[in-house]
């Protein structure tokens, strides 16, 4: 291992393949940069794969109908960063028992060819706070899906993006803070949304941010992580990962764990840094070589990154789910899994769902598998013209976004637009909700209610 320092899958892939459009689009080479960037700058270094290249997911011999523990399933008072917690890790909740819908809202503009709805939605004082493909970010009352207030943080004076997407908030102390893909940061007081500070960035940042240490955090386009001082908006530190000519355009958030801040860049790196400082405590890629897919070379880990009792689990668009150390940075074990969203850590096991919709339930310690589910066996599969442009036809499967563990039960979305219950014990589909839209960000939960988001802006809430 080397450390160095440093619609629909419209978590689009750019660069590698010459995606132009929208403004901000033509500038998603991060080779292009016209800004100075922070002086910390990584070395070229070796990509070492720490996937065997034989290595093969499978249902392990000796875990077959074997039991394992998880939590206690409890209600969460409230979910105010993307992930649940500063680890991004939301444990088992106790929520949805009849997964019933009880309201839908729409919330303002939905995903387009030129915009996407990639806000996480967050729960806190008794509302859902989500932000539309503009950039407008609403509370809305989480018993009723009664709008509270809706403010916008499109710059009115803004000449250098015409259209601009992604971003995200996080709540704490009474206020809201978001980023977005028109270049900026901002607080929001979260009972009214007026505004307290906004600050521009040089990127656009497509990922939600995380609050750690006083500081809002959040990775920009460019892979450099920036943050500021929380109540004043100033500049703090900054950390700068490899470049990379090619990425998903869904985007990570930092988790963390006492002062110790984990990100994940679109360079494959996986890195633990000081939160006080951005001192860099270890680096693993998380780089798996592969001779029958080039898609495998963009090496993105576009889901965030997630702490649970002192391990690390990432899995990345190249082929590799790794547990690692959160001290040392030793990776203890790996899976050759192709992945967009976050694994799911939860007693004995952990949870995660490959690209294709494999389900995979392996065991947290050593990553033996205990079992798999295909989300897509059976279901229809959607045609439509060659990707980006690219001449032929393609079948794209759906792709599914979770899971949450909710009573015993794994919750995922999908780009088909359903809503999936599956077993967490056994891995069997319970239960299939269609919800009407597409959906491509994870299910939260408050109370005894799941939320869920689709590409339309539109805000569902479970009972």
């Amino acid at each position: 291992m080397t450390s160095r320092r440093t619609r629909l899958l419209a978590f689009v892939i750019v660069a590698a393949m010459g995606v132009s459009g929208c403004a901000t689009v033509s500038r998603f080479n991060p080779f292009n940069r016209g800004d100075e960037g922070p002086q910390e700058t990584a070395s070229e270094g070796e990509r070492i794969s720490i996937v065997a290249a034989d290595q093969r997911l499978e249902v392990a011999e000796g875990l077959k109908g074997v039991d394992f523990s998880l939590p206690p399933a409890a209600a969460v008072a409230e979910w105010p960063l993307p992930g649940g917690t500063p680890e991004q890790s939301a444990g088992h909740v106790d929520a949805a028992p009849g997964l019933s819908v009880a309201w839908r809202r729409g919330f303002g503009e939905g995903s387009d060819r030129g915009r996407h709805v990639m806000a996480p939605p967050i729960a806190a004082a008794g509302r859902i706070y989500v932000m539309d493909a503009e950039a407008n970010v609403s509370a809305i009352d989480a018993r009723t899906g009664a709008p509270v207030w809706r403010t916008s943080v499109r710059p009115a004076d803004n000449r250098r993006d015409r259209e601009a997407f992604g971003g995200g908030v996080a709540f704490s102390d009474g206020k809201l803070y978001v980023t977005s893909g028109y270049r900026l940061v901002a607080q929001l007081d979260a009972a009214t949304g007026a505004v307290g500070w906004t600050r521009r960035t040089d990127q656009p940042i497509h990922a939600a941010p995380t609050l750690a240490a006083g500081r809002v955090a959040a990775v920009a386009l460019d892979n450099t992580l920036v943050t500021f001082d929380a109540a004043t908006g100033e500049p703090a530190w900054t950390y700068q990962a490899l470049s990379e000519p090619a990425r998903i355009l869904a985007a990570s958030s930092p988790a963390v764990s006492g002062d110790t801040l984990v990100a994940s860049f679109g360079s494959g790196e996986l890195v633990a840094l000081r939160a006080q400082n951005g001192n860099d405590i270890w680096n693993e890629a998380l780089s798996r070589a592969s001779r029958t897919s080039a898609l495998s070379e963009i090496r993105d880990i576009p889901g965030r990154p997630v702490i649970y009792q002192g391990d690390v689990f990432a899995v990345s668009h190249s082929g590799v789910m790794a547990a690692i150390d959160l001290r040392s940075g030793q990776a203890r074990w790996s899976l050759p899994v192709v992945g967009v969203t976050s694994p799911l850590p939860a007693g004995d096991v952990v949870f995660v769902v490959s690209k294709t919709g494999e389900l995979i339930c392996a065991q947290r310690e050593t990553g033996q598998i205990y079992w798999m589910r295909n989300l897509n066996e059976g279901q229809e599969t959607r045609k439509r013209g060659g990707v980006f442009g690219i001449g032929g036809r393609t079948v794209l499967a759906p792709t599914w976004s979770g899971p949450l563990l909710a009573n015993d039960r794994l919750i995922l979305v999908s780009t088909a637009g359903q809503l999936v219950s599956v077993n967490a014990k056994t891995g069997e589909v319970q239960r299939r909700v269609p919800l009407g839209a597409p959906a491509k960000l994870a299910p939260i939960a408050m109370g005894d209610t799941v939320y869920v988001v689709t590409d339309t802006a539109q805000l569902i809430a479970l009972r």
